[in-house]
């Protein structure tokens, strides 16, 4: 089970869910706050309509005030109101009088219209309480039902619209997360197939090989202890294979191990095999062989194995090098894999690492992404490319714990 890839996958949909939460409650928190003193406004818009009215209705006011009045407050108001009587009925069926900003249709009876203003009348009364108009004595002598402008209505659509939009968002989102998670473990599975097949292909044939040997030479005692030993290499190396994937997905064990010895070991297996490639290719090892860090061997001499693999196969011409670097900084250690291959495009410098990216025609893009989980999950490193230069070399780093 991959326990750091679900871990990882489980902390994602949370920071989605909460950053789509996030914007979807301060949204609304704001349109609150907007609608809110909107409806102040409109509150104090409306209360200055009374006082309006209380005004006008003073006898020794003059004809001009009422003008200025009517032209500059009672014209501009913009949401609905309707005018009753100190006991909350209607005082006029005519608009501007009686009501303002609620519209019907043309020509209809005067009872109807009195029926559908006494239905507005309620709907108001419920979205506010009616401002009262009082005499100079103080009797209150009108009331003002009044509601929500259309702005304010439409902006109290807007947070359910930005939540809507929102988990939108987090819906894409999501669903983009688990396509990209499942391609790659789709090619992961069929990378970690094919790489048990070649893994295992190799010993095996070999093994095949050593069988038909034994068969013609069996009655020759000194071929068939070669043999014998040349079976228990390839048995040796089947043995690790299979320590290596058995490792995969569960935690392994760590011991203080001296990564220059594991290097060198891994330099000296391919060794006896490049001469099958047909380059001459020089594989070295620098460092202090007493540098020492916490390393599963099994697993961290496949990464080594992925490292000389890559770089052998960006190396195209019959002769290079390929050359590992070891030292220690700031109580890491730090071993830089020189290669002198055909380099990586700058873009794709991040890209290597991922499942299923391969240049070569039939490759699956194993290694490289295999090697990173290695180091960063099971060894709690780091590996990168730390220069590259095209058709002159590439430069990976590892960086480890040291320990002694």
């Amino acid at each position: 089970m991959n326990k750091f890839g679900n871990s990882t996958t489980v902390k994602i949909k949370f920071a989605l869910l909460f950053i789509g939460s996030l914007i979807a409650l301060g949204t609304w928190y704001y349109t609150q706050h907007l609608v809110n003193k909107l409806q102040e406004r409109e509150k104090e818009i409306i209360q200055l309509y009374a006082n309006s009215l209380e005004y006008i209705a003073r006898p020794d006011e003059s004809g001009s005030d009422i003008t200025f009045i009517f032209q500059n407050l009672i014209q501009r108001i913009d949401f609905p109101l309707i005018l009753t009587d100190a006991n909350g009925k209607i005082v006029s069926t005519e608009a501007g009088i009686g009501y303002k900003n609620i519209y019907f249709e043309p020509d209809i009876p005067k009872e109807k219209l009195l029926e559908l203003l006494s239905e507005k009348l309620k709907e108001l009364e419920s979205e506010h309480p009616p401002i009262e108009i009082k005499a100079p004595d103080g009797t209150v002598i009108q009331l003002i039902y009044y509601g929500d402008s259309d702005v304010v209505r439409k902006l109290r659509f807007y947070p359910y619209l930005q939540i809507l939009f929102a988990l939108v968002f987090i819906l894409i989102a999501y669903t983009g997360f688990n396509f990209i998670r499942k391609n790659e473990q789709s090619s992961i599975w069929v990378g970690m197939s094919k790489e048990t097949a070649h893994q295992l292909g190799t010993p095996i044939s070999s093994l095949m090989g050593w069988n038909e040997i034994l068969r013609i030479n069996y009655d020759n005692p000194d071929k068939v202890l070669d043999i014998a030993d040349e079976i228990s290499n390839d048995l040796e190396r089947l043995n690790k294979i299979t320590m290596r994937f058995s490792k995969i997905g569960s935690k392994p064990e760590l011991k203080v191990e001296s990564p220059y010895e594991i290097i060198e070991s891994v330099i000296r297996y391919f060794e006896r095999r490049l001469p099958q490639i047909g380059k001459n290719i020089n594989l070295s090892v620098k460092g202090d062989p007493s540098l020492k860090a916490l390393l599963n061997k099994e697993l961290f001499e496949w990464v080594i194995e992925n490292l000389i693999k890559n770089a052998l196969d960006a190396i195209e011409s019959q002769n290079g090098i390929i050359e590992f670097n070891i030292k220690q900084k700031n109580g890491s250690l730090i071993i830089d894999i020189k290669d002198s291959g055909k380099g990586i495009e700058p873009g794709n410098k991040k890209e290597v690492f991922k499942p299923g990216y391969s240049t070569k025609k039939r490759g699956w893009g194993l290694g490289l992404s295999l090697s990173k989980r290695i180091i960063e999950n099971y060894h709690d490193g780091k590996i990168f490319v730390k220069e590259s230069v095209i058709n002159k070399g590439t430069t990976f780093r590892i960086i480890l714990k040291r320990t002694i």
